[in-house]
Formats: C-alpha cells, structure tokens, sequence
C-alpha cells in the first residue's frame, strides 16, 4: 500500500476513543450527525473512500457497490453482522470485507439471558403496572410469572453466543438443548450437558424456552416460520437476540395475539426499526430497542476490530476478520 494515509468513510457516529484513534492512523471521514447514509450518500461514499467503515443500518447492495471507484478495495463493517453487505459482489470486484466478531458473545448472551428472566417473571410488565399506580400491595395470585430451574431451553445457533447463553441458563437450572448445522464438540457439549437435536421441529416441540442465536443468511431467513411456530407448546417463549429476519415476526405476533404462545423477548425485528405494532400492545411482550452489543466495552471493542483490520489492510497483511462468501 502507498504511504499516504488511507481515505476512510465511516457511515455512523463511533465511540470518542475510536473515532480519536481513526484520525491518528487515517484520512477518515465521521458521521457527527449519526444519521444512516441514504443509498445516493453510500454510493458517493464508496466512490471516494478507500476503505468504507458501515453499520448494519447501511445496506451496500450490488447497485451501491457498482458506484464504488477503483481505489475502494475493503470494507470494514462495524459489528458482527454482515448480512447487510453484499459480500459476493464485493469480492467479485476485488473488495475485501471485514466485520468484528467475538468480542460481542458475552454483552449479547447477557441480554438474551436478562430476556428469559424479564418474559418468564413478567419483570416489565410488573414494573408498568407499578408506574400506572395499580400496585396495591402484595397478594398470593397477583402477577405470577413462571420458575426457570427445570424447564428446557433450546438454542437456535450453538456458536459463541449460544454457548454463552446456555453457560448462563444451565446456572440458572435450565436443561440445554440446541439445534446446529452440526454437533459441538464433544467437550462443550459435556460440559453443558447439552443434547443435540438433528431435527428443528422436534426440539421445538419439546421446549419451554427456544432462544434465536443464529446469523441471518439466506437459509435462515424465516427459520421460525408460521408452521414451525405453531410447534412450539403455548406455554412456551421465544427470545431474539440475533437477526429479525430470522422469525417471521406477522405469524409470530399472530399467535402471540391468540394466546397459543406464553410471550417473547425480542431485541431485533424483521423490518427495523419498524415493529408490527400488535407486538407493541402485548403484555406478555418484552421488547428492546435493538441492545444487544450496547455496552461501552462492547462498542469500543469492535471499533478497535475496524481499526485492525484497516490497519492490517493498510500494512499489506491479509485482515483477520475477512467475510467471505462460503460464510453466509
């Protein structure tokens, strides 16, 4: 690489520490505004930049990527996601992509544990009874939620953030269970007591808790599906953290609305930030504006994965966090 400073475009407002250490390595331009780039600005964008800094809320499609100058040759996604980037056209024109993964496991399998918790005690709900003023003191039937030690958790997704999860739920109580693309290995899933199930809709209707920890790929989409949500027992939950593609979240609501489901937790949604407004009205609904990774740690750790990777990059060493296509 040249010995001029590489020209990046970073797409959202980053934490002050990075943004202060993107100035010192780079020629970068920052967002001050923190408003998502329209499609016209991210494709002036990739006409300019060397390197392109986005966020899942840009959408770097094939009609973007066909405005990209000869110079752009990486894109280094802030965030562990990368189902927004078209990264087989990226590749096809020599553009390497790069996301940040692993240093979210811990904040996310927080959430979706304080999910479980918040769905199956009815922590919201009591507390927006409590603010409406009508908490009239204790009683023996009022606002009974549901013990967690005892009851079955199936994880969609048994990859870092599952593991995560389901170390969490086993110290509650909880049975482990998980549905992968393949078996753990033999020594975590030991450890976890955690059985393995070939078959989705079989581990489906056997849980009492089913938590989404996969990643939004083409073949995930609408995994959750309205024939495999109607497998799962009314007295159940479901819980998203991943991506929101991943459920179909009109059939999730409709069941949710005719009681053939106990509740979900969801912190991601299909069209976001749009929200199927019957999820909004529901009680038995714990929903969060999109707070998985929202911890400072967590933020300042995947901008000094960006950072690495477009250093790595600018050094002429291969990034290493490249997303290739094989990985969707």
């Amino acid at each position: 690489m040249p010995d001029r400073k590489l020209k990046v475009v970073v797409t959202r407002k980053l934490p002050a520490a990075v943004e202060a250490r993107m100035r010192e390595l780079f020629d970068v331009e920052l967002n001050a505004d923190d408003r998502a780039m329209s499609a016209d600005a991210l494709a002036a964008a990739v006409a300019r930049a060397d390197v392109l800094a986005p966020t899942v809320t840009d959408r770097i499609d094939a009609g973007v990527l066909a405005q990209a100058g000869p110079q752009l040759k990486l894109i280094a996604n802030f965030g562990a996601g990368f189902e927004h980037i078209d990264v087989a056209s990226a590749n096809a024109r020599g553009i390497i992509v790069t996301n940040t993964p692993g240093v979210l496991t811990e904040d996310t399998a927080d959430m979706a544990m304080a999910l479980i918790l918040a769905v199956q005690r009815r922590v919201v709900e009591g507390a927006k009874a409590l603010e409406a003023g009508r908490f009239e003191g204790w009683t023996p039937t009022w606002m009974m939620g549901r013990r967690l030690r005892g009851k079955s958790l199936g994880v969609i997704g048994m990859g870092r953030i599952g593991q995560a999860l389901a170390r969490r739920a086993k110290a509650f109580g909880l049975s482990i269970h998980y549905h992968n693309r393949r078996p753990i290995p033999g020594h975590i899933a030991e450890a976890l007591e955690a059985t393995h199930w070939e078959s989705l809709d079989q581990m489906l209707a056997r849980m009492d808790v089913v938590s989404l920890n996969c990643p939004h790929t083409p073949g995930t989409y609408h995994l959750l599906s309205a024939r495999r949500l109607k497998l799962m027992p009314p007295h159940a939950i479901l819980i998203n953290t991943a991506r929101g593609g991943v459920v179909d979240e009109a059939a999730l609501a409709a069941r949710l609305a005719e009681g053939s489901l106990a509740g979900a937790g969801l912190d991601v949604y299909e069209n976001e930030p749009r929200v199927d407004p019957r999820l909004l009205k529901m009680p038995n609904v714990v929903l969060l504006p999109h707070l998985g990774s929202a911890t400072i740690e967590g933020r300042a750790e995947m901008g000094d994965k960006v950072i690495i990777n477009i250093k790595a990059f600018q050094d002429g060493h291969r990034p290493p966090d490249r997303v290739l296509p094989s990985m969707l």
